[in-house]
């Protein structure tokens, strides 16, 4: 691995591929339906025990506005440390599957792209231009994990906890 290289988890939503840093991966567990709270925003799933404390976990899926689906064998839960201004957040990230740790050099790494309208873009740190198995070519999109929570949602998954 060259000392550029970034590693990063990938996950997939759908027949989408996305990818966080795996230095902020603590661990990676099959899927348990979180505790629920009352009153959170539809992501908001509840709180997942990880080791005895209770971490706020948001289903990807609706967080990005994409239609719910049931868990299934291969659903998992990344418990991450997300860090932001003026602290780290514990937070449970629901995906349908967890797909490999992968590396990519930072030139392999393109500017979100800019479709000329306005769509919330700003969560996208970039994207990796990838050959599939079949031949294939497709993207995988890493996020910007501390900004696709809003402050808002920081708030709230805060107090969540």
């Amino acid at each position: 691995m060259a000392a550029a290289d970034l590693q990063f988890v990938t996950l997939g939503l759908g027949s989408e591929v996305f990818a966080v840093p795996v230095a902020y991966v603590r661990e990676i567990l099959d899927y348990q339906p979180p505790f629920a709270i009352p009153e959170g925003p539809s992501y908001l799933k509840g709180l997942t025990d990880v080791r005895g404390r209770g971490t706020p976990t948001i289903d990807l899926r609706l967080k990005l506005g994409l239609p719910p689906q049931a868990a299934s064998t291969a659903t998992r839960i990344l418990v991450m440390d997300v860090p932001l201004e003026d602290r780290v957040l514990a937070l449970g990230l629901i995906a349908d599957r967890v797909i490999e740790v992968v590396s990519f050099s930072e030139d392999q790494i393109e500017a979100a792209p800019d479709i000329g309208v306005p769509w919330r873009s700003d969560y996208i740190r970039g994207v990796v231009r990838r050959e599939g198995a079949s031949g294939n070519s497709g993207f995988v999109v890493i996020f910007d994990l501390a900004r696709l929570l809003t402050s808002q949602d920081a708030a709230l998954l805060s107090q969540a906890a």
